[in-house]
């Protein structure tokens, strides 16, 4: 079964421990990226620091550039991201069986767990593979804030399926509706946005779930995540990052009091990394120890 990927270039935080962690699953990988270094809302990227970032790691040659204009204010930001994965989808899925579609702050922990179900998936007759992420909210020291759930118990999280065949028609940024083939952490589903009976073919350890570092990054970056990402319109960003410091600042409070929140994106827990973490881009506001 070969294999191949595709990523956007334009957030170069955690993007080599992200490509690393799969380089040697793919035959090759696409990366998609505005020739112009602007956003899909027409804000500046670092596009030639994810790329000189990719180059480095690239030992193998599977890197294939694509250059294009995903960059238009006048158009939805969602949209944009849309047709931007399409291209990449579109490019990837020559001459492979499947596509891997990750995000560049997404590691795989387990690179042979996670092709052992995307052969299931492929055994089964399945187009699309919905693989757990964890979602990773602010380092804490040597560890990290992890949403949970609300007794801090692991939850899943899907952005949507982390690998399809080729020729799939994305319907929202990643999201298809192709036939899937799901894996969760639980024999009954753990993704709160999702509703409890949903079917789950598979069951995986924990820690063997995608590490997703969204929001571990330095603060110069949260405020570029606030002006770019897809979703910026959808936040009070003021209020987004006046909490994500605290965080910092108080994590075992942070985590004690989420039990108390009806928020189903505000339950939180300390925990520790399942993989190694090479990036260069945390955010360490504080020295010393932490409140407690």
């Amino acid at each position: 079964m070969r294999l191949g990927a595709y990523v956007l270039a334009g957030d170069p935080a955690w993007i080599e421990d992200s490509v690393g962690s799969y380089y040697d699953l793919v035959d090759h990988i696409v990366v998609a990226y505005d020739q112009d270094g602007l956003s899909w809302s027409g804000d500046p990227l670092p596009v030639d620091d994810a790329l000189a970032r990719l180059r480095a790691l690239d030992r193998d040659g599977k890197v294939i550039e694509l250059p294009g204009r995903f960059s238009d204010p006048s158009r939805p930001t969602l949209e944009l991201d849309t047709a931007q994965r399409q291209a990449a989808l579109e490019r990837a899925g020559v001459g492979v069986d499947w596509v891997l579609q990750l995000d560049t702050d997404e590691i795989v922990a387990s690179p042979e767990r996670l092709l052992a179900c995307l052969r299931r998936a492929d055994a089964v007759g399945a187009d699309s593979l919905d693989y757990p992420l964890r979602f990773f909210y602010q380092r804490a020291g040597d560890q990290f804030l992890e949403l949970s759930t609300r007794f801090w118990r692991s939850r899943a999280g899907y952005p949507g399926p982390v690998a399809v065949r080729p020729g799939a028609r994305l319907r929202l940024c990643r999201q298809t509706r192709a036939s899937v083939y799901r894996v969760d952490f639980r024999a009954r589903n753990t993704d709160p946005w999702n509703h409890a009976e949903v079917r789950v073919d598979e069951v995986i350890p924990v820690t063997e779930g995608i590490v997703h570092m969204s929001w571990v990054r330095t603060r110069e970056q949260m405020l570029s995540k606030s002006a770019v990402s897809g979703h910026a319109s959808e936040r009070d960003w003021p209020a987004v990052l006046k909490e994500w410091d605290r965080a910092a600042r108080r994590p075992w409070l942070m985590s004690a009091m989420s039990v108390f929140s009806r928020k189903r994106d505000r339950h939180i827990r300390l925990t520790s990394a399942p993989v190694p973490l090479h990036g260069r881009d945390w955010y360490e506001p504080h020295s010393g120890a932490e409140e407690r």
